[in-house]
């Protein structure tokens, strides 16, 4: 969790309850509010010119919701849509920079988040230029391992479905899962319950 619930609450933050597929904010709206999710899944995503979904990130319980634009005074570039039935905080705009005033520890905290993000956009930038779906899909994997102590072979349980992992890394989902079976062929993950181990 970035910010405590508590500390969120006591500066003015309220609670909202967004149900599976509702719109958190949409593309082009105005970064008015800071975003913590209690409980639940959020994706940020938009679309191609085709209308395919393109994923950017998938968020999920104590992650913060877009706060990189607040900091900016731009419009979303993307939506924000519940993946399931979610619970956020909510903290207007001018509030969360007073918090960030009073407590220089929780603006470092935010600085390493939005350096992390950078980080994983830049190499899904990078991966994005391969014509290689295995290489795609191992950038993809190696990123989400990274932050485990455990770095034994099959020891981490990928937390995507083949869907996500297809459009995080702009394949569609025949070709990721075709090429998942080809990887566990070649040992590379282990499949079990239909759940990949890498």
């Amino acid at each position: 969790m970035i910010i405590k619930e508590n500390l969120l609450h006591s500066v003015g933050a309220t609670v909202k309850q967004y149900k599976s597929s509702e719109i958190i904010f949409r593309e082009g709206d105005p970064a008015t509010y800071y975003y913590q999710i209690v409980t639940g899944e959020v994706k940020l995503n938009n679309y191609s010119d085709e209308g395919k979904e393109i994923i950017q990130t998938l968020l999920e319980d104590g992650q913060s919701i877009g706060e990189s634009l607040l900091f900016m005074d731009k419009l979303y570039p993307i939506n924000a849509i519940a993946i399931t039935n979610c619970k956020v905080l909510r903290l207007p705009k001018s509030n969360f920079f007073d918090l960030l005033k009073q407590y220089p520890d929780i603006c470092l905290d935010m600085n390493r988040l939005l350096s992390q993000r950078l980080y994983f956009k830049l190499i899904m930038a990078q991966n994005l230029s391969t014509q290689n779906p295995t290489a795609k899909l191992r950038v993809l994997m190696d990123y989400l391992k990274s932050s485990q102590e455990e770095q034994a072979p099959y020891s981490f349980m990928i937390p995507l479905t083949r869907q996500q992992m297809a459009s995080l890394t702009g394949l569609c989902v025949e070709t990721a899962i075709r090429t998942i079976k080809t990887m566990e062929r070649n040992k590379i993950v282990q499949i079990k319950d239909r759940k990949i181990l890498y």
